[in-house]
């Protein structure tokens, strides 16, 4: 399904039912306004260029987090995240007493903050944005008194402009080159990272500095460190040498259903929602599937948004300290030659695996939210001609996301398995915050 058959299937969503005449409230359920929005978003991300899965899962954090603030300002029952998480202020409060509509008011502030981190994107994404923005929102006002309608959307767009002056200040808002830096200089050791495309932005890294970024619930981006990975060597004794051997052989030996793992966790930006993109689609079926309400949905995707940005964070800044060669590099130097991976290397460092730790970090966050043996079905690529995957826990999903690196000869082992570990640190710091009250 290509973007435009999938706008017009939201297009459709976004004009179908409506409110009967004399509604008092809004006719759509504030959690479907949520889930339209965040498919849209899914979209959105597979056709705004500057969307690299680091800058992916910052948008994913911010969006989350609006969503949870406008709604948690009408609940008894959830606390704010300001105070918690780092820079936010206290936001915007409602007026005592005054009546608002939640899928209004969610509707607003999605709007607002979806335009905020996508105004980027070409000229069929921002179609897609102003149609939803004008016909999905008359359908959610539909109904609903004027005074009502004012007071939900002005109070939506004002905790959207909250959530994105906090987002200008956290070191990732300006995407220059397409993340690509114009003045890298690379390390020069046999260990370090080498451009492994041919493209001529990518023989710099990508966002080399994203690891000094302000997280959301980490202290800093070096707050879940990593040992370093085996000491590099040529020797067919080594450590380095067995994991590179590892690979070789992983690939020798792919079954069909390897090669199927590895293409349905690839997740490339522009092909696809990206890494975090899929993990929020997971959320999104679980979350449907489970009939949540508004207050579960904006929960759910507020924590694991921030955990996915995080974990990019975290990983990125793990990457540029170690600053490791892929397998690619020195399979070809040292083993092989000629040898090719199953998929495209990616342009940045080796240690650890990006999939592994944003992956782990979403499975410790789902895992406290639905349970350790929450089984589901993930059918996030079916419209890419991908079959459903089925799981037996978030865990039995993010090791597979991890060792589908392998598979496609993108990392070698302790990149995986220490990436896992690093995302179980990352998703603890989210999971230590408060967001319903005692």
């Amino acid at each position: 399904m290509g973007f435009m058959r999938r706008v017009a299937v939201l297009a459709l969503v976004a004009v179908i039912g409506g409110a009967g005449a004399g509604a008092a409230q809004s006719a759509i359920p504030p959690e479907q306004v949520v889930r339209t929005w965040y498919r849209l978003v899914l979209e959105l991300v597979r056709h705004t260029p500057t969307m690299s899965p680091p800058v992916a899962s910052r948008s994913m954090g911010y969006i989350g987090v609006a969503a949870y603030e406008s709604v948690a300002t009408g609940s008894a029952g959830m606390t704010s995240l300001a105070g918690q998480v780092n820079g936010l202020t206290a936001l915007p409060q409602r007026e005592p007493g005054a009546a608002y509509d939640e899928a209004v008011v969610l509707h607003a502030v999605l709007s607002g903050a979806v335009a905020d981190h996508f105004g980027n994107t070409g000229p069929t994404g921002q179609r897609a944005m102003a149609a939803m923005t004008e016909k999905f929102g008359a359908k959610v006002a539909a109904g609903v008194s004027e005074d009502v309608i004012a007071r939900s959307r002005s109070y939506g767009q004002a905790v959207a402009a909250h959530v994105y002056a906090w987002s200008q200040t956290d070191g990732g808002a300006v995407i220059d080159n397409m993340g690509f830096p114009l003045d890298h200089t690379p390390a020069s050791g046999p260990q370090n990272w080498v451009p492994t495309s041919l493209v001529r932005q990518q023989q710099a890294p990508l966002l080399p500095h994203w690891g000094s970024n302000r997280p959301f619930a980490m202290p800093h981006g070096a707050a879940c460190p990593l040992p370093p990975p085996p000491d590099y060597s040529e020797d067919p004794a080594s450590q380095f040498y067995r994991e590179a051997m590892e690979v070789v052989t992983a690939k020798a030996g792919l079954t069909d259903e390897q090669k199927t793992i590895a293409r349905f966790w690839s997740d490339d930006p522009m092909l696809s929602p990206t890494p975090p993109g899929h993990w929020i689609s997971i959320a999104l079926q679980i979350l449907e599937k489970d009939a949540a309400g508004v207050e579960r949905h904006v929960d759910v995707l507020a924590r694991l948004g921030m955990a996915l940005s995080d974990a990019f964070i975290g990983c990125w800044q793990a990457k540029f300290e170690y600053d490791l060669l892929r397998p690619v590099t020195y399979i070809r130097r040292v083993i092989d030659p000629k040898w090719e991976p199953l998929l495209i290397t990616p342009p940045f460092p080796e240690y650890p695996s990006g999939h592994s730790t944003q992956s782990g970090a979403a499975a410790t966050v789902l895992t406290a939210l639905f349970g350790g043996g929450y089984a589901f079905d993930d059918a996030t690529h079916v419209d890419d001609g991908l079959a459903p995957r089925s799981f037996a826990s978030f865990w039995d999903a993010a090791e597979e996301a991890g060792v589908s690196r392998l598979y496609g000869g993108i990392h070698f082992r302790a990149a995986i398995d220490r990436g896992l570990d690093q995302g179980r640190c990352i998703g603890a710091h989210v999971n230590a915050l408060k967001t319903v009250a005692p």
